[in-house]
């Protein structure tokens, strides 16, 4: 039992340097069958009209309440120019304000450099006073 190894002296030391196209055909023809089951699915989508992007400005209510908090953390009822004294005096006002029919929603205008800590208080008396209704006021972004 012999093994030719290495050349007989044929004559036939070329290199093939041929690309075996077959596999390249197959996976193209699956890629083909694939795209030509999908594209129906993509093409006969329902034809839907999109709502179009409106930016409506919120009108408050006379009987909503305003509270600014400044970066020290002091609180302004309503927009006037005098803080209050602590959370006290917001939870006896907010109190007042709490039994009434319809019950007001609050708007919370924060500063941008306000730490977390002054309005989480801000929130846990309003809360604690039993207004159900709270929300943050802020700038939309410029449009491009």
């Amino acid at each position: 039992m012999a093994m030719a190894l290495g050349n007989d002296g044929d004559g036939e030391d070329e290199v093939n340097s041929t690309i075996n196209t077959t596999p390249l055909v197959d996976v193209m023809l699956v890629l083909l069958i694939i795209f030509l089951i999908t594209s129906p699915v993509v093409l006969n989508s329902v034809k839907v009209k999109l709502p179009a992007e409106t930016n409506e400005i919120y009108k408050t209510k006379p009987e909503n309440i305003t509270l600014t908090i400044d970066k020290e953390g002091s609180m302004y009822w309503n927009g006037a120019q005098k803080a209050l004294s602590g959370t006290d005096e917001l939870f006896e006002k907010m109190k007042k304000v709490s039994v009434q029919i319809p019950q007001p929603e609050v708007h919370i205008r924060g500063d941008q450099n306000t730490r977390y800590e002054f309005v989480g208080k801000t929130i846990l008396t309003i809360q604690r006073a039993g207004i159900a209704k709270v929300g943050f006021v802020i700038e939309p972004p410029p449009r491009n």
